[in-house]
């Protein structure tokens, strides 16, 4: 998959990458690495809170518009369902629904593709201005 054009400071220092990024939905990847881990040795819970609030805020902004549309959340709820334990962490946002100034996404986080480590649902707003 291609890289896109990231531009966020945060992500980028967690070695995360905007892999797939279209209407309504959002696909951040991001390798496990020994300094995301917690006392238990698997992925922090923020660490995976931080890449499905990306997923599910991305999905919800344009890609396409000459002036860049940005949001930003209001509520995110994360549920975590299963360890972290792999190479890489993929989180996923689909856009459920948009208004004027407000949109609703959930998102999905998966280890190596095969274990859905947790899900979100979140409620953001659209910067303008």
């Amino acid at each position: 998959m291609a890289k896109l054009e990231l531009d966020n400071p945060f992500l980028e220092a967690l070695g995360a990458t905007l892999t797939e990024w279209r209407a309504g939905y959002a696909e951040f990847t991001m390798p496990i690495q020994p300094g995301h881990l917690n006392r238990q040795r698997v992925l922090q819970g923020g660490a995976i809170a931080t890449l499905l609030d990306a997923a599910c805020g991305y999905a919800g902004v344009s890609t396409t518009a000459d002036t860049p549309v940005h949001g930003f959340t209001l509520s995110l709820t994360v549920n975590y369902l299963d360890r972290g334990l792999g190479e890489k962490v993929v989180a996923k946002g689909f856009l459920e629904r948009q208004g004027r100034s407000i949109f609703f996404s959930r998102g999905e986080a998966w280890v190596d593709g095969t274990l859905l480590i947790a899900s979100a649902q979140g409620t953001f707003k659209y910067a303008r201005g």
